[in-house]
């Protein structure tokens, strides 16, 4: 609009002095007036050029829209007809972004560093456990094409080791279909979908440790129902529980004898919308995957499970007679949120069963199904009054020295447990995992404090106490007390 009204007011000027000039009959004022429409010229492609900056930098524009996503339909623009658009460039709380004037290709840089602490006061965790780390360290390129086509490439350099987290494009050709393909998030989980910055927990729940992570694939998403209802359906290379493809023995690559994955997932918000302000937050749904593993021992270990304070608890028993998955294997997951006002609740429950062989030697070979579950249940409450949602939330004052505002805090608990399938302990030496080290399940119970200094940065801390079930020589594994903290900056 401001555009046109730009546009408009330049006609007039230059209408009015032309008319001028064909009145006149003297040099001085023909050169006088030819004067005043060039000046006009130049106001008027100043005044263009900062509009085109504003629209960039605008909270609301295209500028401050993720890459991924559904939206609303639009013709692809073309390629060679953008390229001869100037571009506007703006800086905001999501990123670096140069968008075309006709705001059809965009581009935006992005980054995620989370610094960690982590101590431990118990009999069991190693000293060399206490330790500061760098947890993530990710550029984030992202961009936009004709309108539609989404990319995004995400490496990772945390850890002390270089990881492709994301890199996929898709095309939003409406908004019930969505097609995506590369490596990102697979659709199962609750918890793992949530954006990683508005996780409350530094770490996921025990259900996340039975569900894939990232993989290798092609998915079909999109909204119906005018958005109350989402799908997800995608078929992938496939991983282990807990992990994502760049942990296959084959990093990022099939090693299952060219076998796939299937997963899918249905979510439902039944009042978006709603006169009832208090059912807009409820949301529910069921995820899962099957898929037959076959290959090699090596080709096919499976995962290690671990506490929220990334200690390992559960191990199959690996070495020249390795546990290895070796047929079919199935996930199912049900879960809800429901967010109103300041307090926020997230469940879910995992179950995970796989076919397993073991080679005790060569005269004896053991298979077995084996079914393991999990379920967490975690609350949020904003103690500064701002709404918790499943993803996104501003501080209402943000901190700044020397000035009145305190961010956002917020209170977290969560209790959740993981069980081992009892079948995977039968057998004596000839047995799945080893009850003297692998501990048949792990329960926990979690509160934290987080602070949110604005919406790009945060501070963490997690005190998770970890009981198990077996897991010793004699008795039980003794209990686990962690005292986690995270510095975050998302932008």
């Amino acid at each position: 609009m401001k555009t046109l009204t730009i546009r408009l007011v330049a006609a007039a000027l230059l209408l009015l002095p032309a008319a001028t000039f064909a009145q006149s009959d003297t040099a001085p004022e023909n050169a006088a007036l030819l004067k005043r429409i060039e000046e006009q010229e130049k106001r008027i492609a100043a005044l263009e050029r900062a509009l085109a900056r504003e629209a960039g930098s605008r909270p609301g524009s295209d500028a401050s829209k993720p890459a991924a996503g559904v939206g609303a339909f639009a013709a692809p623009v073309p390629l060679a007809a953008a390229a001869a658009t100037p571009a506007a460039a703006g800086v905001g709380a999501e990123g670096f972004t140069f968008t075309t004037d006709d705001g059809a290709n965009q581009l935006r840089l992005r980054a995620n560093v989370s610094v960690d602490g982590r101590w431990y006061s118990d009999r069991v965790t190693p000293e060399s456990a206490d330790t500061w780390l760098l947890r993530r360290a990710r550029p984030d390129i992202q961009g936009t094409f004709a309108r539609i086509y989404d990319f995004r490439l995400m490496p990772d350099f945390g850890n002390g080791k270089t990881v492709i987290m994301d890199a996929w494009i898709s095309g939003r050709f409406q908004r019930w279909f969505t097609l995506q393909a590369g490596k990102f998030k697979a659709p199962v989980g609750l918890e793992r979908q949530q954006f990683e910055q508005f996780n409350r927990f530094l770490e996921v729940g025990l259900p996340s440790a039975l569900l894939p992570y990232r993989d290798l694939g092609v998915q079909a998403s999109g909204e119906v129902l005018g958005g109350s209802l989402s799908y997800a359906f995608g078929v992938f290379d496939g991983v282990a529980d807990g992990n994502s493809s760049d942990a296959n023995p084959s990093a990022d690559a099939d090693s299952n004898d060219g076998r796939k994955d299937y997963d899918w997932r249905l979510f439902a918000r039944p009042f978006t919308g709603s006169a009832l302000a208090g059912l807009r937050g409820l949301g529910f749904g069921m995820g899962g995957t099957w898929g037959n593993e076959t290959g090699t021992p090596a080709a096919t270990l499976l995962s290690v499970y671990r506490t929220p304070g990334q200690q390992a608890f559960f191990t199959f028993r690996t070495g020249n007679s390795a546990t290895y998955a070796d047929g079919r294997r199935h996930r199912l997951t049900p879960q809800f949120y429901y967010y109103a006002g300041s307090i926020g609740v997230l469940g879910e429950y995992a179950w995970s069963s796989q076919q397993v062989t073991r080679q005790v030697d060569p005269a004896l070979s053991r298979s077995a199904r084996l079914g393991n579950d999990a379920w967490q249940l975690a609350v949020s409450w904003f103690l500064t009054g701002e709404r918790e949602s499943y993803n996104g939330f501003v501080p209402l004052s943000p901190f700044e020295p020397g000035k009145s505002g305190w961010g956002a805090w917020e209170l977290v608990a969560r209790c959740h447990k993981l069980h081992v399938d009892e079948a995977a302990f039968a057998g004596g030496a000839a047995s799945f995992a080893d009850p003297r080290l692998a501990a048949r399940g792990a329960r926990a119970l979690g509160i934290g404090v987080n602070w949110y200094l604005n919406q790009n940065v945060k501070w963490m801390f997690d005190y998770e106490r970890t009981r198990f079930d077996g897991g010793a020589t004699l008795g039980d594994r003794p209990d686990e007390n962690a005292l986690l903290t995270r510095f975050n900056l998302v932008f």
